[in-house]
């Protein structure tokens, strides 16, 4: 697994740091949740709280919050809700005001990105992975995978970065800049024939400065990093990802099947 630098992340919680998450009415925020948004945090969606409270969902560097209005509307309180009989209010409330909507829009967010198709378009599971040029990991991961991308049963999307390496930003320009980048990745993971870097039109210059931010943006520090969506015990799409080279046990999880 190739590092770049530490996580500053909790748990999959991704877009803190972008834009637009944060309630369009912030401007009608009561005075104490809006004090609190002028310290930084992001108000994400409001909901309804037993005991006169009125709760709203929060974030800030990555780690989510509930915050809870007083019935006076003057005082907010930071914190986790319990009942009489020590349940969690606070939890499921975070899950669905704050988690859930942010996971969507991250998904949004590398489905608009610059990734290059590996697998069958019509394939049922999507996965996308944060892929670098001079990353061995990548290209080990790039072989385990294809039983299942030849088996039209995965498609992987590469969203090119450069950040090993000096030359790893023209590599993936070069890659993303050939005229079938599809092939180009496959013949250079493959071991084929290996990419050189090589000056591309700004435009493709751009599309891998973008990629890399949003490789930052999501908090991210290792190749490949692959994230893709799961559904849960209560049938709700929730992302998962994992982050350098999936163990065997995560590599199903990821594929969503044994190997075919």
């Amino acid at each position: 697994m190739h590092l770049k630098h530490p996580p500053f992340l909790s748990g999959f919680l991704l877009l803190t740091a972008l834009w637009g998450t944060s309630l369009s009415y912030a401007d009608e925020l009561p005075a104490p949740i809006q004090a609190l948004a002028d310290q930084g945090l992001e108000i994400h969606g409001q909901f309804d709280t037993p005991g006169g409270l009125r709760g709203y969902g929060a974030s800030v560097q990555g780690q989510d919050m509930a915050i809870y209005l007083t019935p006076d509307g003057e005082h907010a309180v930071v914190g986790t809700l319990m009942d009489s009989e020590g349940n969690d209010l606070t939890e499921a409330q975070l899950d669905e005001h704050v988690r859930a909507p942010l996971e969507a829009q991250t998904w949004q967010l590398l489905s608009e990105s610059h990734w290059i198709q590996d697998g069958d378009v019509d394939a049922p599971r999507v996965i996308y992975t944060f892929t670098d040029a001079n990353c061995p990991y990548c290209r080990q991961m790039w072989q385990d995978v294809r039983p299942w991308v030849e088996a039209g049963e995965v498609q992987l999307r590469h969203i090119m970065v450069g950040i090993l390496a000096p030359d790893s930003p023209g590599k993936a320009a070069a890659i993303l800049g050939a005229d079938d980048p599809a092939a180009t990745l496959h013949a250079h993971e493959s071991g084929q024939q290996e990419i050189e870097a090589s000056a591309q039109p700004r435009e493709i210059e751009e599309q891998v400065y973008a990629n890399n931010q949003l490789f930052e943006e999501l908090g991210l520090y290792a190749t490949p990093t692959s994230v893709f969506q799961r559904e849960t015990e209560n049938g709700n799409v929730r992302l998962d990802r994992i982050q350098g080279m999936p163990s065997d046990e995560r590599m199903i999880d990821m594929m969503g099947s044994e190997a075919p």
